[in-house]
């Protein structure tokens, strides 16, 4: 990474960050809607994957904006959640319930991750009086916010079930014994 000796150049940096964290949503969400067992989160996947289509052309915008010509950065943190997710997955064992709390979880964490680098972006160009920048990434912080709470909806219900489920099990086994 070359340094980062001006506030401009931390915010281009930033949003290289950023557009490279939703250029890959938009090639894992079709995964994990299609790992989804629960067909409520298969859809919140496939609908935020056409907001995160919508994310990707604001950032491109907002480069445009700058000058800039769109350029993506590697994104650890996203990464990050990737790999937690593919590791995950390897083990064939995991039960359908399970498998769908993970990707609630994953999701979430994704979703944190972006809020915060939006955050950070609508602050910055705050900071350098980018008022179109601060329009297009208010919008994707705002959208991100709305994911966030639809997933924690549906994780919720999914644990409900979940513990509902493995209750009633367990009352059966011990009726049993």
């Amino acid at each position: 990474m070359p340094a980062v000796k001006t506030p401009q150049q931390l915010f281009e940096h930033e949003l290289q960050d950023i557009y490279y964290a939703e250029k890959t949503l938009t090639t894992v969400l079709p995964k994990l809607a299609d790992e989804a067992g629960d067909r409520e989160l298969s859809r919140a996947f496939t609908s935020h994957l056409e907001q995160t289509k919508k994310h990707v052309k604001n950032v491109e915008k907002v480069f445009e904006h700058i000058g800039k010509s769109p350029q993506a950065t590697p994104c650890a943190g996203i990464e990050g959640i990737k790999k937690e997710h593919d590791d995950f997955v390897k083990d064939d064992e995991t039960n359908e319930k399970q498998l769908d709390s993970f990707l609630t979880g994953a999701a979430a964490r994704a979703e944190h991750y972006e809020i915060a680098a939006y955050t950070g972006l609508v602050s910055q160009a705050r900071a350098l009086k980018e008022r179109e920048a601060v329009e297009l990434l208010q919008e994707n912080l705002q959208e991100e916010k709305e994911a966030l709470k639809k997933v924690e909806t549906i994780s919720k219900r999914i644990l409900k079930e979940a513990s509902g489920s493995s209750r009633t099990g367990q009352r059966a086994r011990a009726a049993r014994s």
